[in-house]
């Protein structure tokens, strides 16, 4: 015989009841320690402290940071910006009073707070500090819990890094290979600083130096050709439609970054990859490179973009248009632990530019593998530790961006 709908669901409610062990969902009483009773945010925090921020410069062009603590662990970062060292180091300054007596364990939080209290937000200034900074703390963190930065981004997702080096001749090409390097990337090949718009001996003369590199390195290399933001879009799309049959692996800073669609128009107008970011700060700017298309890969520079906690919020936005990211690095070997650790962590990488594996300021430089690789830290934090040995004939500078001018009426030109 059939029960009746009013049986099943006296009997389904007695089954919720009895599973539950209460007299009915309408007096359910929530356990003693409901989320009201949870304890505060940053609980246990505010045991270590944040004691002081020490910059010096670094022969040839760089800054290290070092942000010291009361239980006596010290982070090291690289908050760089080219040309502009002193101002870096008053920005740090101007900072430091925020973070002094801070436990450096609250990344995010003091990455937020130091970003959106300036009021006026953002450039180059400002995010290269806070990126040097961010490098620093989570150093601290990785060392304090003993483990690799990447283990705190979710583990690693290889355990080497694909790294380039660079060339501009077939001798430096074949140096490059038969030191193992698999990546190489170069300039535009010029004898003047380029015009808007070129002449046949200009573009002939850079096409026939990227084929000579391209016949000194063969077709298993990879070669990147970098146009530095100094070439017009006007002359841009010249060049890449006569370089298109030697195959460069991406065209870097086809033309200055600021005007978006003029790169989603160079973008349209071939099927190289477009890559760009050295210039770029923050999420905010790389969301309309990538929602608009104007590069297919992205180089966001870990010095300048506002350092690891945003390199992998950028990887992760550029994960989900199918960009990869190819960190901008020119800079020192504390600079390249941090690409290093973020490539280790992100399932959308390329390669990783590097113009020096620490030989002279790391106890234990970086090493490249027969395979054009370098192998991803062990250490706890960065996974470095400076020379101090070493870095005492290297401590200051005075560098200075080059001044370039065209040679025939003096007006300015980029370099």
């Amino acid at each position: 015989m059939k029960s009746s709908p009013k049986t099943n669901a006296v009997s389904r409610r007695s089954i919720i009841q009895s599973v539950l062990g209460v007299a009915g969902m309408s007096t359910m009483v929530l356990p003693e320690r409901s989320y009201a009773a949870s304890p505060p945010p940053f609980q246990g925090y505010g045991k270590v402290k944040i004691t002081r921020l020490e910059t010096f410069l670094v022969k040839p062009r760089w800054i290290f940071l070092k942000v010291h603590t009361d239980a006596g662990v010290t982070g090291l970062g690289e908050p760089l910006l080219e040309g502009r060292a002193l101002t870096i180091q008053t920005a740090i300054k101007e900072i430091e009073p925020y973070l002094i007596g801070k436990d450096p364990r609250q990344v995010v939080h003091h990455w937020q707070a130091i970003y959106r209290h300036a009021f006026y937000r953002g450039g180059p200034i400002l995010t290269s500090a806070l990126s040097g900074i961010d490098h620093a703390l989570w150093d601290i963190k990785g060392k304090l819990l003993n483990v690799p930065v990447y283990e705190l981004l979710g583990g690693p997702t290889r355990d080497r890094v694909r790294v380039y080096g660079r060339a501009s001749t077939p001798d430096d090409m074949k140096k490059r290979k038969a030191e193992g390097y698999t990546v190489i990337k170069t300039g535009v090949a010029k004898q003047n600083p380029a015009n808007i718009v070129e002449n046949p001996k200009f573009i002939k003369y850079a096409v026939d130096n990227f084929a000579s590199l391209r016949e000194a390195g063969g077709d298993d290399m990879d070669i990147a050709i970098d146009f530095h933001g100094s070439i017009s879009p006007q002359l841009a799309k010249v060049l890449i439609k006569e370089l298109e049959p030697f195959k460069p692996m991406f065209i870097e800073e086809p033309c200055q970054a600021q005007n978006v669609d003029t790169m989603v128009d160079i973008a349209r107008g071939t099927h190289l990859p477009i890559a760009t970011g050295e210039r770029i700060f923050t999420k905010w700017g790389f969301r309309e490179i990538l929602e608009k298309g104007a590069a297919s890969i992205v180089q966001p520079d870990l010095c300048h973009a506002g350092g690891i906690t945003e390199g992998r919020i950028i990887a992760g936005m550029a994960e989900a248009y199918y960009v990869p990211i190819a960190p901008h690095n020119p800079m020192g070997p504390i600079s390249l632990a941090v690409g290093l650790n973020l490539a280790a962590s992100v399932p959308n990488f390329l390669v990783q530019e590097q113009v020096t594996l620490g030989e002279g300021y790391l106890k234990n430089p970086f090493k490249l593998q027969k395979d054009g690789t370098v192998m991803i830290p062990q250490g706890p934090g960065l996974g470095i530790e400076l020379d101090e040995a070493q870095l005492k004939d290297k401590i200051g500078h005075d560098w200075k961006n080059p001044e370039t001018y065209n040679a025939l009426d003096g007006s300015v030109v980029d370099w």
